[in-house]
């Protein structure tokens, strides 16, 4: 299952599941791009990440997976940042919280490459080592139509509307109402967590409402319009209700259905709180852990996002909860258990 996204007159873009196989890059047509917009990059689709792609880092394609591409990233890495691998790879980032990668020696950063990342080498200038990786990156984070033309920075949200250039209206620019925030002049992407992959891109100049925030991180809720006609063909077979999806679909393919929203009849066991080791999780992110229909069911990750923690700290361990909640993941990359995101719970009565 992979995403497209689409604008309707000034609603916001909104996610269209559709059906697409995996297939390789034509090597005679484009296959060289830029990425839009800040994206981590991947060992496997929604797999590990490697590190963390800037705006403007061009990238090779290799090949497309829904809506996933399959691409290589090059640049220059500090020397004594790595170590040699033992591996298929060359070297290895060994330094501690991870290190940059740079488009030259001692040149401008293209992004953050995590501590224990196997690179290709590429050859070497004193003090400094050109590697290469491919991995994987959400296609929606991609621009395909302007490769030679680097994109502008992340945009980020303000508390004021952007300019609208030289024939801007007369009077003072509106400010959006309290507990809002405007979209900067160059759009901004909508993130499933914060430096999470991207769920859809956010036009220009939209007021958001904010729910909270973490640092420079916003919450944010937004609605638009998809077009839906009744009785048109679906492009792929229907899924059914949102409860006709238990945990063991979503670990048989834990990508085909990230995004869906399920309803499910959980026994709660304790609330936690994601270390670092958890990197499906932001470090420190709570989350309850939880039983599919009982004792005996398999487990669920129901990651709970800050306006709610109040709402869950009150709850009992083996207590009975109704959750409605969005997939992140199907399976955990440290537990193989499913992730979800809390949208509303419901206590036994």
């Amino acid at each position: 299952m992979s995403a497209r996204y689409t604008t309707f007159g000034s609603f916001l873009p909104v996610l269209v599941t559709v059906a697409l196989t995996t297939y390789p890059v034509d090597a005679s047509g484009q296959s060289s791009v830029r990425v839009r917009s800040d994206e981590n990059f991947r060992r496997e689709p929604n797999g590990g990440i490697l590190g963390r792609l800037a705006s403007g880092t061009p990238l090779r394609l290799v090949e497309r997976s829904g809506n996933w591409v399959q691409a290589d990233v090059e640049g220059w890495v500090w020397l004594a940042s790595l170590q040699a691998s033992d591996s298929e790879f060359d070297v290895v980032v060994s330094v501690a919280g991870g290190e940059n990668l740079r488009a030259a020696p001692s040149g401008a950063i293209v992004g953050r490459l995590e501590e224990g990342t196997l690179l290709e080498e590429m050859g070497r200038e004193p003090g400094w080592v050109h590697v290469r990786r491919r991995g994987w990156i959400w296609s929606a984070s991609l621009d395909e139509t302007a490769a030679a033309t680097p994109t502008a920075a992340r945009a980020t949200t303000a508390t004021t509307p952007a300019a609208a250039g030289p024939a801007a209206s007369a009077g003072p620019a509106a400010s959006p109402p309290a507990g809002f925030a405007t979209v900067g002049g160059g759009g901004a992407p909508l993130l499933t967590a914060p430096d999470g992959d991207t769920l859809a891109l956010v036009a220009p100049a939209r007021d958001l409402q904010v729910m909270s925030r973490e640092g420079n991180w916003a919450r944010v809720r937004i609605e638009g319009w998809v077009w839906m006609p009744a009785g048109a063909p679906a492009d792929e077979p229907a899924a059914g209700p949102p409860s006709a999806l238990v945990p063991q679909d979503l670990t048989a393919d834990p990508v085909a259905h990230v995004g869906r929203v399920v309803s499910w009849a959980l026994q709660f066991i304790s609330l936690e709180r994601a270390e670092e080791i958890r990197t499906d999780f932001r470090q420190g992110e709570p989350f309850l852990l939880s039983r599919f229909g009982g004792p005996e069911g398999p487990f669920v990750y129901v990651a709970v996002p800050p306006e709610r923690i109040a709402e869950v700290q009150g709850l009992v361990p083996l207590e009975r909860i109704t959750v409605t909640a969005r997939v992140r993941t199907g399976a955990s990359s440290f537990t193989g258990a499913p992730i979800v995101d809390l949208l509303s719970l419901e206590r036994a009565r």
